[in-house]
C-alpha cells in the first residue's frame, strides 16, 4: 500500500491534501536562505488519534514528518524536506480548558497566540509569552521554538509556561508528560525537554499553560539618547538598580530612521538609540520617574513619560513598526536573533555597526534591551548576487560576534536550517554528541524534521 493510501485508511478525505501547487504552499516558513523540499502530502489532522496514524504510518514506511504551525517562523525549522508528510497542526486549536483556580490553561497546538491571550483576559488572567508575530503564530510553534517577545524582561519566555505536554511519539505512542499542578519533581523534565526542540523528538499535540493574573494597564516612556553606548549604560543602571519593567526595547539609530520615513513620527534625526521602558506595576509613573531620572544621568537626551494608556501605545509604536519600515529599505531582509550579557549589550550593538560598514550593508537593530536580545535585520537586494552573498555573510559574523561575547546564536527564534552550522559551534564536540544521542532515543529512524538541529 503506497503512502497516500495507507494515510486515507486512518484520516478524513479532506485532511490530505495531494495537489503540487497546494502542497508546494506548505513547503517553508519565513526564513531566507534556507532550503526546502517538495512534500509528498500535507496532512492536517484534528485529532490525536489522527496524529498518531501520521505517525505509525511514517514509521511503517520510513517516510520523513515535518510539523508545522502558522509558519511563521525565522529560521526554517518548519521547512519541508523532499518526499515528507508534512504535519500541519493548525486545524487542532481548540481551547480545552481555562481554570482559573489552577491558574492553567490546556490547549491544542493549533491555538493561535492572540486567541489564547484573549480568551484567559475574559477570566482576569494572562499568558504572557507575546511573540512579535502573535496575531499568526500558534502555540505549538511558540513551544517548538521556545519563543519570547517583548514582555520577557519581566516574565519569561515560553519554556518557562509549559507545565505539561501530550507528545505523540515517532512511533505513534501517546506519551503525557508534565504536570497541572503549580510544582512537582517527579523524574527528569521531559516537558522542559521538548520546549525548543523543533518538532525534532516528537509532535506537541496538548499543552498544559501556566496562567497569571492579569497586571495593570501598563505605562511607558521613550529616551532619546546620543549614542548606544549611552542607552545600553541606562539598561545598565535600570536593571542594577532592581526596577523590574515589563518591557525595555532598544532601537538602534537604522531603525530610528526607517521607522520615521515610512511613519513620519517626528523622532530627530539626532537620534543614536531610542530606549523605551514601561511598567505595569501599581503605580507605574513612580516606576517611570525612577527610570527616566536613570536615563538622564546617562546622557539621555530626551525623556517622554506617558501618563496614559493611549499615550504609552503612541511611544510604542515606533517599535512596533521596525519591522515593516525595514522591509521598505530593500526587497529582502534577514533579522538575526543574537542574545548576549546585558553588560555586553554595548559591545554587541556597536560590534554590529561595524560589520554593516565592513560588508556596506544597512542592518537595523531592535532589541528586547532588558533581555540583552537582539535583533539584527540585514536589508538587502535578493536579486543582486553579490549583496546576497554580503548579506549572509554578515549574517554570520553577527552571529559570530554574539559568541565572542559570551552569548548566543538564538535567543527566541530556533536554529532550524539557517543556524545548523553555528548550533555545533555554540555546543561544541561533546555537548552536540549528547545532543544527538537524545534524538537518537526518541526518533531512532531519524524521521522526525530531518535535517533541522543537527
Amino acid at each position: 500500500m503506497d503512502l497516500i493510501a495507507r494515510l486515507r485508511a486512518g484520516l478524513p478525505g479532506e485532511a490530505i491534501l495531494t495537489d503540487p501547487d497546494v502542497t508546494g504552499s506548505y513547503a517553508n516558513d519565513m526564513a531566507s536562505f534556507c532550503e526546502a523540499g517538495t512534500p509528498a502530502v500535507v496532512v492536517l489532522p484534528r485529532t490525536v488519534e489522527q496524529v498518531q496514524h501520521v505517525m505509525r504510518t511514517a514509521t511503517e514506511l520510513r517516510v520523513p514528518v515535518v510539523p508545522q504551525g502558522a509558519r511563521t517562523g525565522l529560521s526554517g525549522a518548519a521547512n519541508a524536506s523532499d518526499g515528507c508528510i508534512v504535519l500541519s497542526l493548525v486545524k487542532m486549536d481548540r481551547i480545552i480548558e481555562i481554570n482559573p483556580v489552577d491558574r492553567i490553561a490546556v490547549v491544542e497546538p493549533g491555538v493561535v497566540n492572540a486567541v489564547l491571550s484573549r480568551a484567559v483576559n475574559e477570566h482576569g488572567l494572562y499568558y504572557p509569552p507575546d511573540p512579535s508575530s502573535w496575531e499568526q503564530c500558534s502555540i505549538g510553534g511558540n513551544i517548538g521554538t521556545a519563543s519570547g517577545g517583548l514582555c520577557c524582561v519581566k516574565y519569561g519566555v515560553t519554556a518557562e509556561y509549559v507545565l505539561g505536554l501530550d507528545v505523540v511519539l515517532a512511533d505513534g505512542r501517546l506519551l503525557s508528560c508534565g504536570r497541572r499542578t503549580a510544582k512537582g519533581v517527579a523524574g527528569y523534565d521531559l516537558t522542559r525537554l521538548f520546549v525548543g526542540s523543533e518538532g525534532s523528538l516528537g509532535i506537541v499535540v496538548r499543552a498544559v499553560l501556566a496562567l497569571r493574573p492579569e497586571p495593570p494597564q501598563q505605562l511607558a516612556l521613550a529616551a532619546e539618547f546620543p549614542s548606544t553606548a549611552a542607552a545600553c549604560e541606562a539598561v545598565c543602571e535600570i536593571m542594577a538598580r532592581g526596577h523590574a519593567p515589563s518591557l525595555l526595547e532598544l532601537m538602534d539609530r537604522t531603525s530610528v530612521r526607517a521607522v520615521n520615513a515610512m511613519a513620519q513620527m517626528g523622532l530627530p534625526d539626532t537620534t543614536e538609540a531610542l530606549l523605551l521602558a514601561a511598567f505595569d506595576t501599581p503605580d507605574p509613573a513612580a516606576d517611570l520617574a525612577a527610570v527616566g531620572a536613570l536615563c538622564t544621568a546617562a546622557g539621555a537626551t530626551q525623556v517622554v513619560p506617558a501618563e496614559t494608556a493611549a499615550e504609552s501605545d503612541l511611544l510604542l509604536q515606533a517599535r512596533r513598526l521596525t519591522l515593516t519600515a525595514l522591509e521598505r529599505v530593500k526587497s529582502a531582509t534577514m533579522i538575526d536573533d543574537v542574545c548576549v550579557p546585558r553588560s555586553r549589550l554595548a559591545e554587541m550593538l556597536d560590534g554590529t555597526a561595524a560589520i554593516a560598514d565592513k560588508y556596506g550593508l544597512t542592518i537595523g537593530v531592535v532589541a528586547h534591551a532588558g533581555d540583552g536580545n537582539t535583533h539584527p535585520t540585514v536589508c538587502f537586494d535578493a536579486a543582486d548576487p553579490d549583496e546576497s552573498r554580503r548579506a549572509r555573510e554578515s549574517f554570520d559574523a553577527i552571529m559570530a560576534l554574539g559568541l565572542r561575547l559570551g552569548g548566543t546564536i538564538t535567543g527566541e527564534h530556533g536554529v532550524g536550517v539557517l543556524k545548523k552550522e553555528w548550533l555545533a559551534r555554540e555546543l561544541g564536540p561533546v555537548g552536540l554528541e549528547l545532543q544527538r544521542g537524545i534524538k537518537d532515543v526518541f526518533d531512532p529512524l531519524g524521521i522526525l524534521n530531518p535535517g533541522k538541529l543537527f
